[in-house]
């Protein structure tokens, strides 16, 4: 901020960069993390004791307590298995996942909203930079990778979904009941406004000993509601119990209204001080991790989708031998299809298991976004993409789920292009050229608001042509696939497929982002954490959000400073 500053970026393109800004780590499970859960636990409870003893005064007493458990934490360290014995199953690696949102970004994404939001107001009083957007989200490939992984089914993505979300309710919960007791005002000193009074009485909290406490009222409401819809999307069931029965909430938008309305009666009637604690930070969470706390990718090599589109065709065109056409004949057959609202797919059909198991996939997919919202799986993407007809086969089987409508092109999630090795990278720009002048596709990214997402992985890249010839020609890549995003009027979003070591493309986060060529990064990236870097980087919550700071700080300095020529 002290740079954009300085180079004279204006409040006004600070604005539109928070407001269309995206910036997305994204959680992967890899092999090369062998660190077990149990080790990795220890030490975060070594370190906590080491900050009390660095930043508290202890008594004596208190300081013999610290060192006998510190001696115990290191004994339980030492004796503890550091490997695993058996493979962890994908519903495992969901769990790992999931500790560190419990961790760091539960607590910590909030608060750095928080920070954010306070400095924009202190520099810049006057502007509408107070109730930033949630710009920066959380997404994982964790139970739904399936490329080279046959252990990701329909009912691993539905599982890993529902584990996400029972998740975030338990948060949300915790959150409601201390914030009740935070908020423990009464009518006789301080008045309400007369949507928080009404929705303190729809509460089926009736105590007399709580009646002039609407706060606490409206929110064991709210708490009565949120374990409601637990229990109707997951099977749910809170530890503390709700005080009545309510309907659960349809949508993460109405839980998010109900506290909308606590804070606007706070900050109407002299408690915005009270706005600005708890309440704030589970109104972000909310905002941010939604009902589904963190975006699932589906991903699938280019190979199946092929041998899937040709054994429907074959069964339901016998016209059409698919898999012997070449690229501008799959292109011409399959654009011919996507512009009808006739599916390939019967269920009288017996197809091959393969098959099956990709429709079944993308039919729980279907599921899981009236369940949770479309946010749960945004995305797809496609491995070894080499052709436009890669990309609109996807779309296809999207089509036979119900994820894509003919009737009006509305694609229901984002379809990405994955370039891996050195060849790929190569013809990247013009496989998008030939996507993005296909008149049906062009109509379907208006529903996604012109924007196309392309992944660039430099992993396969660095094995293929090696460091040095991976990063030029990745580099060359971007700014020839900027050049033709721009001569069709289209938004690109680049998805960079960075691996924890050098080998597969790791680095500083910083400097590889401030590395993008100039108009590449343009306020969106999504980038991937694999492996042992998730640990490394999000075990501790301090350092997690420093982490996580350092991605928004490139990301805005990459977008804001290089456009105004800073150095």
């Amino acid at each position: 901020l002290d740079r954009a500053e300085a180079a004279g970026v204006s409040r006004e393109s600070l604005a539109e960069f928070f407001h269309e800004g995206v910036v997305v780590p994204v959680l992967t499970a890899h092999p090369t993390e062998v660190q077990r859960k149990s080790v990795r636990d220890l030490e975060m409870q070594i370190e906590q004791l080491l900050q009390a003893r660095e930043r508290t005064r202890l008594t004596p007493q208190e300081q013999a307590a610290n060192d006998e458990s510190t001696r115990g934490a290191v004994l339980a360290l030492w004796q503890t298995r550091m490997l695993r014995l058996e493979k962890l199953d994908v519903l495992d690696e969901v769990a790992n996942g999931l500790s560190f949102f419990e961790q760091t970004f539960l607590p910590e994404v909030p608060l750095l909203y928080g920070a954010l939001e306070d400095e924009l107001q202190r520099r810049y009083p006057e502007s509408a930079l107070r109730d930033l957007p949630s710009f920066l989200r959380i997404g994982s490939w964790i139970g739904g990778d399936r490329d080279g992984n046959p252990f990701v089914t329909a009912d691993v993505l539905e599982r890993a979904l529902r584990m996400q979300s029972s998740r975030v309710f338990e948060h949300y919960l915790e959150q409601l009941h201390t914030l009740g007791a935070e908020l423990s005002m009464t009518t006789l000193v301080t008045a309400v406004s007369a949507e928080l009074n009404a929705l303190a009485d729809r509460s089926p909290d009736k105590s007399p000993h709580r009646r002039d406490e609407p706060y606490r009222r409206a929110i064991t409401g709210l708490y009565a509601r949120v374990a409601a819809t637990a229990r109707a999307l997951d099977m749910h069931e809170p530890l503390r119990h709700a005080i009545g029965v309510v309907p659960p909430y349809t949508q993460v938008t109405e839980f998010a209204a109900d506290l909308e309305i606590i804070r606007r009666s706070l900050e109407a009637h002299d408690s915005a001080l009270l706005a600005r604690g708890r309440l704030r930070r589970l109104r972000r969470a909310v905002d941010v991790f939604g009902f589904h706390l963190a975006a699932v990718d589906l991903r699938q090599n280019s190979d199946v989708h092929q041998r899937v589109v040709s054994e429907l065709f074959a069964a339901a065109r016998p016209d059409v031998d698919y898999s012997s056409l070449d690229e501008a004949g799959r292109v011409r057959v399959l654009a011919a299809e996507l512009a009808t609202p006739r599916l390939l797919s019967s269920p009288y059909v017996d197809y091959s298991a393969e098959t099956r198991s990709e429709l079944a996939i993308l039919q729980t997919a279907a599921r899981m976004h009236q369940r949770y919202g479309a946010a749960c799986i945004p995305n797809y993407v496609i491995s070894k993409c080499d052709g436009a007809s890669d990309v609109l086969e996807v779309v296809l089987l999207l089509r036979e789920a119900g994820l894509y409508r003919a009737t009006d092109t509305h694609l229901g999630c984002n379809v990405i292009p994955l370039f891996e090795t050195i060849a790929d990278l190569r013809a990247a720009a013009g496989t998008m050229d030939a996507l993005l002048s296909i008149p049906v596709y062009s109509r379907m990214l208006a529903s996604r608001g012109k924007a196309q997402e392309v992944m660039l992985g430099y992993s396969d890249s660095n094995k293929d042509g090696g460091y040095l010839t991976a990063n030029w020609e990745l580099y060359k890549a971007e700014v020839i696939l900027a050049e033709v995003f721009a001569g069709h009027g289209v938004e690109l979003r680049l998805f960079h497929g960075r691996g924890g070591t050098v080998g597969r493309g790791g680095g500083p986060s910083y400097e590889a982002i401030l590395a993008q060529p100039p108009g590449s990064v343009n306020g969106q990236i999504r980038i991937t954490e694999q492996g042992e870097v998730i640990a490394s980087k999000y075990s501790n919550p301090e350092i997690g959000r420093r982490n996580l700071e350092t991605l928004i700080a490139a990301t805005m300095e990459a977008t804001l400073l290089h456009h105004h020529g800073a150095d």
